[in-house]
């Protein structure tokens, strides 16, 4: 009796090439169309776990964590010096669906920082800021604006002085 052999049914060759291009666990350096880069951890074709992005065209550098292809976690973020091209760091703290949220520090310049919580990349709850002039504000934020019960302590004053609610002078 003669042998037939049914011809197998093959898979195209695009779905064996999608599934070997799959992101998943540790990658070494990914990049994009646009020149980003990230080398990290994947889970299921996203960013998920420990990992650092760089955006080409600003220059901006994260290094933290994320979860489901967004910030989410404890995270750095650095921009380039305009005069030194070296990074500087932006923010430091806590991400929540790519925003800053929870306890992080915000730098707006050599001198002038903001140190507390965030929530939906807005100052919100307790913190305080540090401006150039040496002024400090410490109390209650809301919408990224001082609002409620705060202290200004004015750099050439030795007593703080008690703000009103909404307004810091």
């Amino acid at each position: 009796m003669p042998v037939t052999k049914c011809p197998r049914k093959s898979e195209p060759l695009w779905k064996g090439w999608d599934q070997k291009a799959q992101k998943n666990g540790l990658r070494h350096q990914v990049f994009a169309v646009n020149g980003d880069h990230y080398v990290g951890e994947w889970k299921g074709n996203l960013k998920h776990g420990k990992g650092t992005q760089v955006w080409k065209q600003s220059g901006a550098m994260y290094e933290g964590d994320w979860k489901f292809g967004k910030r989410d976690g404890y995270g750095i973020l650095s921009h380039p010096d305009p005069e030194t091209g070296k990074l500087k760091r932006v923010y430091s703290g806590w991400w929540k669906g790519d925003k800053k949220s929870g306890y992080g520090i915000q730098f707006f310049g050599p001198k002038e920082y903001y140190e507390g919580e965030w929530c939906s990349n807005q100052r919100s709850g307790w913190g305080r800021m540090y401006y150039n002039n040496g002024d400090i504000y410490e109390g209650q934020w809301k919408n990224d604006k001082p609002d409620g019960e705060g202290m200004l302590r004015l750099s050439g004053d030795s007593r703080p002085r008690r703000c009103a609610e909404g307004s810091i002078r």
